[in-house]
């Protein structure tokens, strides 16, 4: 019993948030604890049940013992009255005896009735312990989920951010190839420019292999009389 109310009394003594601050999954310490807190309880309140019925029968010798007084009383009584003083005396010698244990028994029954009061009031904390126990259970479970929910929103708005740097990147090759693209665009342009010019300036550069055959054909016709 001892070992039980000193892990009770560890648990309840917010020591609790230290151990759980090592835990790595605090979910499962906090339902560890409950369930060992659990196994406890059910000794506490067999060992009350126990403690209670040693004062309910403490109590019924008790009564018993006063209704067989009570008895030895009046059978006392009824002898004397009957003239039979010596069957008198052995019912009040009866009744002496019962007296002495009588008072053994209220002894018996006051420390039994006290054990009873302080099992009783001590299980019923512990079960007051208990609830209030599941309900940090239930807090600590649900700060847990926010956490794990706030950890995989913090992966996201890392992903997005290097989603972000690879579009700005891409941007950036696209520029470059726009402009690669014009420049070779001009340069073509301007490579057509040149062989146009050039092409025309060939008519007028080098002319003597075509006037020397007009000059050869108008001398034939001349010959042929054509």
């Amino acid at each position: 019993m001892a070992n039980i109310l000193k892990r009770f009394g560890d648990i309840m003594s917010a020591n609790i948030n230290a151990l759980l601050d090592k835990a790595e999954d605090p979910e499962k310490m906090i339902d560890k604890y409950l369930r060992d807190i659990e196994s406890d309880l059910g000794k506490v309140k067999a060992e009350t049940a126990a403690v209670m019925a040693t004062e309910t029968r403490a109590k019924r010798e008790l009564a018993e013992c006063g209704d067989e007084i009570a008895k030895m009383q009046k059978y006392a009584e009824k002898a004397l009255l009957a003239g039979n003083e010596g069957d008198a005396r052995q019912f009040l010698e009866k009744k002496t005896q019962l007296t002495q244990k009588q008072a053994s028994l209220q002894q018996s029954y006051d420390l039994a009735a006290a054990n009873a009061v302080k099992m009783r009031e001590m299980h019923d904390k512990l079960v007051k312990d208990m609830d209030s126990l599941r309900a940090r259970r239930d807090a600590i479970k649900a700060k847990v989920a926010v956490a794990k929910t706030q950890e995989k929103m913090n992966q996201m708005g890392s992903s997005i951010a290097g989603a972000g740097d690879a579009m700005s990147a891409f941007d950036r090759m696209e520029e470059k190839a726009d402009r690669m693209l014009d420049e070779a665009n001009a340069l073509a342009d301007l490579n057509t420019e040149n062989d146009s010019v050039e092409d025309l300036a060939k008519k007028y550069d080098d002319t003597t292999a075509d006037t020397a055959v007009d000059d050869e054909l108008a001398a034939l016709k001349a010959k042929m009389g054509l």
